[in-house]
């Protein structure tokens, strides 16, 4: 299963459209999860077009995006791996341990809002922030993750840049 991870695409101040470069990425997603701040859920309109999304609630997201669908958390399986996703998992320090902590079942949480692309793994667990497509802040590109998951293993998890 290949699944495309996006976060912050801030619509419409910051995404006006998918880029051509994560447009590239999408074609060839199974599933698309966005960990919020989407802003309006045509958004989510059209990343489901190129594949099914799943998406949670950001601290910038009203209650039309969640009536499309968005929960504030989200723990499901893909492809037999546990996952988990939020928006905002608070400071650096400790991270990892409050997500394992908030997601007990987890092997792998997504999630978004400081803009900051993070892939880390400890404590059975494994944490990945996307970053965001449209809002790199002080970050060098816009990014989005990749992750390959079969039989319930994360295969391969990469940001790419995307601008």
């Amino acid at each position: 299963m290949r699944v495309v991870a996006l976060a912050d695409t801030h619509a419409p101040r910051r995404w006006r459209g998918c880029p051509p470069a994560v447009a590239a990425h999408l074609r060839d997603a199974d599933l698309i999860l966005h960990a919020g701040d989407v802003c309006v859920p045509s958004v989510l309109d059209e990343l489901a077009a190129y594949a099914p999304v799943r998406a949670v609630l950001g601290n910038n997201d009203g209650a039309d995006v969640a009536a499309w669908g968005a929960p504030e958390t989200w723990e499901f399986d893909l492809a037999g791996l546990p996952v988990g996703m939020i928006h905002d998992s608070g400071p650096a320090k400790g991270r990892l341990a409050r997500m394992r902590r908030r997601f007990p079942e987890a092997r792998l949480v997504v999630f978004g809002h400081s803009h900051i692309p993070l892939d880390e793994a400890g404590e059975g667990l494994r944490i990945f922030n996307p970053g965001s497509p449209t809002d790199r802040r002080r970050q060098p590109h816009g990014t989005i993750g990749l992750l390959d998951i079969d039989d319930g293993r994360l295969l391969d998890a990469r940001i790419v840049p995307v601008t």
